[in-house]
């Protein structure tokens, strides 16, 4: 006989990985792997705290990251603080930025100035040079979630990814275009809930339960504001 948790939709809590340096100094990560800054190091703390003590309301079956460095460190105290491993999943990684990788928006602007417009045009057939295209990114992204849901349908999974990848659940999410202007945040060891029930075929539908929360820290950055 099936578990009823199997016709239940699953909690998704989304977050974004703790403050790096190269966040603070507005440098394009992608897929290098840059680690914490002290700052992270300290949210990924209270991140841990503020879930752990809502254990009791909304118990967490499972804690799964990003296997770049910042997702993993960020997620890892909240594994331990539940007594779990932390399940790295590679298909959640940022968008591949290519050539833009390491650099500043106003370094890609000078240095590649038609390719830095293709991109703010956010044409999601146009890839990056060494990079990711938007059609490509936004497929793995769903790939990942779906990964996800599948192996636990119903419950509640605690999932430490990037910016990019919050994007692209929160566009789906609120049926919002990818030439879209940005409507949403995404901060900084922030915890954004969204309900996910997989779909035909191999899609997801996502509704937004909650989302920007960052009680457990007062404030965190968002350097894509714009971009």
């Amino acid at each position: 006989m099936p578990d009823s948790r199997d016709d239940r939709p699953t909690t998704l809590l989304l977050i974004r990985h703790g403050e790096t340096a190269w966040n603070a100094e507005g440098r394009i990560q992608g897929q290098l792997d840059v680690p914490l800054s002290p700052r992270g190091i300290w949210q990924a703390a209270r991140l841990a705290e503020r879930l752990a003590e809502r254990q009791g309301d909304e118990p967490i079956d499972a804690v799964v990251a990003s296997d770049l460095a910042r997702a993993m460190l960020t997620a890892q105290p909240l594994a331990a603080a539940l007594g779990r491993d932390v399940i790295a999943e590679p298909l959640l990684r940022e968008r591949h930025f290519g050539r833009f990788q390491g650099h500043t928006l106003d370094e890609i602007a000078a240095q590649w100035a038609a390719d830095f417009h293709r991109w703010r045009d956010r044409d999601p057939a146009w890839s990056i040079p060494d990079g990711e295209s938007g059609a490509q990114f936004i497929a793995r992204v769903f790939a990942g979630l779906a990964r996800v849901v599948a192996a636990h349908p119903g419950g509640t999974v605690a999932v430490v990814a990037h910016g990019g990848t919050l994007d692209v659940a929160y566009r789906a999410a609120r049926a919002l275009a990818w030439d879209a202007p940005r409507e949403h945040v995404m901060l900084n060891a922030s915890i954004n809930r969204v309900q996910a029930r997989a779909g035909a075929p191999a899609a997801l539908r996502l509704s937004i339960l909650d989302w920007g929360d960052v009680a457990h820290l007062g404030s965190a950055r968002d350097e894509l504001a714009g971009a």
